[in-house]
């Protein structure tokens, strides 16, 4: 009995419209200018947030601002960490982190812990379920971790969430390479049922003319 062979167009398998070989892969990837294609994601707005976890009875933390919403029911969110950091080191065995949503006045400690470390800087913490998260922040998430996934040089972990908070405060925000705050008030949700998202469950498909 043989075992089927890769698809020739370049995926594993012809069920799979996903599926690349890892040449072709390379192959793509050395064709784009990085530094270019990190301009081109910077445009991307996003808030920016602080992920902590206890290691060994530590305290530990990183900037980040690859968070993201995943599921609604289960509550399931996500970070996507440099496989490098050590917070993608130490993840897997602390099994739970936070995240903290900085508010626009917290851009020092958005510095401190994206490791432009500020001498002398006061860190205050708060707990929630054990984890700490930073005094101050817009929304607090305690998160377990369910599952991971490698991703080029970075691992996305899923995790459910087991608490929450918010508050209605100005957040941090960062694009193009700097950081940035909105200019005017925060608008009302035009339909406060989706305030959490901009994007259609999916049951409409809109009209395209």
């Amino acid at each position: 009995m043989g075992t089927e062979s890769p698809n020739r167009n370049g995926g594993e398998s012809a069920n799979d419209p996903f599926a690349e070989s890892a040449a072709d892969a390379v192959k793509e990837a050395s064709s784009l200018d990085s530094r270019q294609f990190r301009s081109a994601l910077g445009r991307f707005a996003s808030g920016v947030t602080v992920v902590t976890a206890c290691y060994q009875d530590q305290t530990h933390g990183m900037t980040a601002n690859a968070f993201v919403s995943v599921s609604l029911n289960p509550p399931l969110v996500l970070v996507s960490l440099d496989n490098r950091s050590y917070m993608h080191r130490i993840l897997p065995s602390a099994g739970r982190y936070g995240v903290s949503v900085l508010a626009e006045d917290q851009e020092r400690l958005s510095n401190h812990f994206a490791g432009r470390t500020i001498d002398g800087i006061h860190l205050r913490f708060l707990q929630r379920l054990g984890i700490p998260l930073l005094e101050g922040a817009v929304a607090y998430y305690v998160v377990r971790v369910i599952d991971a996934h490698p991703a080029g040089d970075h691992t996305l972990y899923i995790g459910h969430v087991e608490h929450f908070e918010s508050r209605d405060e100005r957040p941090l925000l960062f694009y193009a390479g700097r950081y940035q705050n909105l200019r005017q008030e925060i608008k009302q949700a035009l339909w406060p049922q989706d305030e959490f998202s901009l994007f259609s469950i999916g049951s409409i498909d809109p009209p395209i003319t």
